[in-house]
């Protein structure tokens, strides 16, 4: 997708160019060419995601889309909400989720962490499913994606247990996720407490665009909030079916979503089907994105 837009909008190679000088390596000659374990590991595959979002919010405004009311962005897409909202300096960004990725990768050994989906289930029934598993351990839900799609995470062993009580419960699917690090759960505590040395070294400001953030699917303009519900955000919930539904009852009827691929637009058709989300992956798509805001 990256190599498509490129050729079509300079701006993609640029924005990956000021991404490598920050990061001290060629991030766009390692996403175009790997290799895939190098580029998997969560302290490059944040930076790169990174980029790739604010990639396609620069070439949204090139193509004459409109400033948004509102900002929201899932797990550690809230960070190119962030700077999308001009709270945060994009090269600050970059190496703060840099460092996100590599406390993350530390915080639990390799193995001793899991992630699952739950599809089929409601958020209830998915959270009594981790209170009767855990048995000592640490397993939570910790991805309210939509209705009946929900991820866990915690000690692997735990993890385990709450997919066969998942399924005990009648979930269509529970099934783990090919990830070793188990976010948004209480085993990352660790990490937030380093991460929130790093963000008080950074430079915040207020968002100029209201922002929706994962930990309390609430509106949020102020800069020390932004920044205590972003060290939040690595040990609690994304709560992302209540951060489309906000977005709704504020009479947003449409959506764009920079990034890679369509999984949000998806989402949003399970949350609200009111909510048209266009996904800004390639030129075609933008420009019928752009055209649908004119229209709104």
């Amino acid at each position: 997708m990256l190599k498509a837009a490129s050729d079509a909008w300079p701006v993609v190679e640029q924005t990956f160019t000021e991404a490598s000088n920050v990061l001290g390596y060629d991030l766009w000659e390692l996403c175009q060419n790997g290799p895939a374990e190098e580029l998997n590991q969560t302290m490059v595959t944040q930076p790169a995601l990174l980029t790739a979002s604010i990639a396609l919010w620069r070439q949204w405004f090139i193509a004459g889309g409109p400033e948004p009311d509102y900002l929201a962005g899932h797990s550690l897409g809230e960070y190119s909400a962030l700077v999308a909202a001009e709270s945060l300096d994009f090269s600050d960004a970059i190496r703060l989720v840099r460092l996100r990725g590599e406390l993350m990768q530390t915080a639990v050994p390799s193995g001793e962490g899991s992630m699952a989906a739950i599809l089929g289930l409601d958020d209830e029934q998915v959270i009594a499913a981790c209170e009767e598993a855990a048995e000592g351990d640490v397993v939570s839900a910790v991805n309210f994606n939509a209705p009946g799609q929900v991820v866990i995470a915690g000690n692997k062993a735990a993890v385990e247990r709450a997919i066969a009580v998942c399924s005990e419960k009648g979930a269509r699917k529970a099934m783990p996720l090919p990830v070793s690090v188990p976010s948004h759960c209480a085993l990352m505590k660790g990490a937030a407490e380093e991460l929130a040395k790093a963000l008080n070294d950074v430079s915040f400001g207020n968002a100029l665009t209201p922002v929706v953030q994962n930990v309390s699917a609430e509106l949020v303009q102020d800069a020390d909030q932004l920044k205590a519900n972003l060290v939040q955000q690595l040990y609690s919930p994304v709560r992302w079916t209540d951060s489309m539904r906000l977005l709704v009852e504020e009479n947003v009827a449409v959506a764009a979503e920079c990034g890679a691929g369509k999984v949000l637009a998806g989402l949003a058709k399970r949350i609200d089907r009111s909510l048209k989300v266009f996904s800004l992956e390639s030129p075609e798509s933008l420009d019928g994105a752009v055209e649908a805001f004119r229209k709104d």
